[in-house]
């Protein structure tokens, strides 16, 4: 399963392939993101035009664990080199193979922080 979500944020996200969509997605992906419907035909097409306004965004996962259905990833996303980024956690629950269901959060990344801890 872990392998699946690093080959998917690998493929379909950095790389923009979204052809490949249907070997990482069910059709009718449950979406809990705000902004998304239901379905993969959706998220596919949000993602090319992400992709269109944002050829150099990238997903660097830092952290990644899995129980039972769930993965969940910790990463650094970054839409242009230089951009101090944007901290997310996504959450995937796997069923037949495939991501049948998504949460995400996200937070950007100040510049500094009460601690001197990283977000990411």
């Amino acid at each position: 399963m872990s392998q699946l979500i690093r080959d998917y944020i690998e493929l379909v996200w950095n790389q923009g392939r979204t052809e490949e969509a249907e070997r990482f997605l069910t059709e009718d992906l449950i979406q809990h993101n705000p902004n998304l419907p239901n379905g993969r035909k959706p998220l596919v097409g949000f993602i090319d035009g992400f992709r269109k306004q944002l050829p150099e965004a990238r997903f660097e996962i830092r952290r990644l664990a899995a129980e039972g259905d769930l993965v969940f990833i910790h990463s650094l996303f970054t839409a242009q080199p230089g951009h101090r980024g944007t901290a997310v956690v996504d959450v995937f629950r796997i069923a037949n193979g495939l991501i049948a269901e998504h949460w995400d959060l996200r937070e950007d990344v100040p510049e500094t922080t009460a601690s001197g801890n990283d977000i990411v």
